[in-house]
């Protein structure tokens, strides 16, 4: 067998090299990165992703990775969906844009129907706006302007959670509980939030998170306070499921001291814990829950909020006769008609069941990684949505020291995902983490293949650990 390469297959890898390198430098001269080092962005092995099919993407050199994040939690029907690109082109043929400023659009209000049909409780009113953050933004809003409207001009703080993250936009970053996306930010944020303990090693018998949040509303008077918000399982902090009666909890000192209830779902809606929205599963009765992400499974960038429509009402009675807030491209008829595809497919698939049946066995393989590697201190989590939170050592009872955790959250751990051909998050929000949350139509097939280049990755910690290895 010869070991020169064909022709044919030699002029197709220099071209996937000139694609990628023309890519790299347009990216490095040009487009300015989302929460990315600019060491990083320069680097000579900076990746350029091309294609996806299912759960896995490639590279200009045509390597394959699994996505083991779904995008950003949100790719949840996998890559290459011919239906869902098919339903937006059908849309921009028909009408690519009228903004829904006093005029409705047929896909605006059939995906604002079907999300209102799946909703839990008697949410029944939909918002449409472009992100998770612009979501926070307009529930955040909202909640001032009903109780400004009920003549509660008083109310407007806002009770948030340690390590919590509900946006990047300042006011959305304002209930962010997250130290280091905040810091030189804080001059110019709203300083209405008050944070208090997440739920991170509470109990059902304790209940301390939610008892925390009462004593921080009666701390500053109920008549001040407009909302609480918090995710039905917490991503800052690394996959933080509540406690039993912990949702039944908030909704009381909610009703108790007039306050609204926000779920930000922004993650854990659309199917991540097997349900459209976590809160059913957590039984969780929010007044308000913000949605993004898994909505269009990523295809279109949409958001929203569903609200309980005696709260609407209550703003439209009102003198002002209208909620003030508003954008653009808030229910974009290509972006909502690819929710409408995207709902259709996850219940034509039964994608729900689907998460609910796999569920006990993708954590059963995270647990056997477990008995394997010594640098896993704990891994919590549930339905398709996972945190692997590191020490140096478990059977020494060894915590990673400043060097280890510096380098760790530096660089290496994301280095060590790479090679894996895995693309899931090494996190550094309250510990070090590895975050594991696949699309939702991993089969067994996917999921062994995902956990085995965990497994890689665990492997290579372990050595690395082992080996000494400190910032030089």
């Amino acid at each position: 067998m010869s070991l020169v390469e064909p022709r044919s297959q030699q002029a197709t890898t220099r071209h996937a090299m000139s694609t990628r390198a023309t890519t790299q430098r347009n990216a490095e001269q040009h487009l300015v990165p989302h929460f990315t080092t600019g060491n990083a962005w320069n680097n000579q092995s900076l990746g350029v992703i091309e294609r996806g099919d299912g759960c896995y993407v490639y590279d200009a050199e045509d390597n394959e990775y699994l996505d083991g994040l779904a995008g950003l939690f949100c790719t949840n029907l996998g890559h290459g969906r011919t239906d869902l690109t098919a339903a937006a082109s059908e849309q921009m043929n028909r009408l690519a844009f009228y903004p829904t400023w006093g005029w409705a659009n047929p896909p605006a209000a059939e995906a604002a129907q079907m999300i209102a049909d799946r909703a839990p409780g008697d949410l029944s009113e939909v918002f449409f706006v472009n992100s998770g953050s612009e979501a926070m933004e307009s529930a955040l809003k909202f909640a001032r302007n009903y109780h400004v409207a009920r003549g509660d001009d008083s109310r407007y703080k806002v009770i948030s959670r340690e390590w919590s993250y509900h946006g990047s936009t300042l006011g959305a970053l304002s209930v962010t509980g997250v130290p280091t996306l905040r810091e030189i930010f804080q001059p110019m944020l709203w300083q209405g939030t008050r944070h208090v303990r997440n739920t991170y090693r509470d109990t059902s018998a304790e209940l301390a998170s939610a008892r925390a949040v009462e004593d921080m509303i009666e701390a500053e008077g109920p008549e001040t306070v407009a909302a609480v918000v918090a995710e039905p399982v917490q991503n800052g902090r690394g996959g933080l499921v509540p406690p039993d009666g912990y949702w039944k909890e908030l909704r009381r000192i909610c009703d108790r001291h007039g306050v609204l209830l926000i779920a930000d779902e922004v993650i854990c809606a659309f199917g991540r814990f097997g349900h459209w929205f976590a809160s059913e599963r957590f039984g969780a009765e929010p007044d308000i829950v913000t949605f993004a992400k898994g909505v269009t499974s990523a295809y279109q960038p949409l958001g929203g909020m569903v609200v309980r429509r005696p709260l609407v009402e209550t703003v439209w009675d009102s003198p002002m006769g209208t909620f003030l807030h508003g954008s653009t491209f808030g229910g974009h008829p290509v972006a909502t008609a690819v929710a409408v595809a995207t709902i259709r497919a996850m219940e034509h698939e039964g994608i729900l069941d689907h998460v609910l049946a796999n569920e006990a066995g993708f954590r059963a393989r995270l647990d056997a990684q477990f008995d394997h590697h010594r640098c896993i201190k704990e891994i919590r989590g549930a339905g398709y949505f996972y945190a692997i939170e590191l020490m140096a050592d478990r059977d020494t009872a060894t915590e990673l020291d400043d060097h280890q955790r510096a380098a760790l959250e530096g660089g290496v751990l994301a280095d060590m995902v790479r090679q894996a051909g895995l693309l899931i998050r090494a996190d550094n929000r309250g510990a070090t983490m590895l975050v594991v949350s696949p699309p939702l139509v991993a089969d067994s097939f996917v999921l062994d293949d995902l956990v085995e280049r965990l497994n890689r990755v665990l492997t290579m910690t372990d050595m690395w650990l082992v080996s000494g290895a400190t910032i030089s």
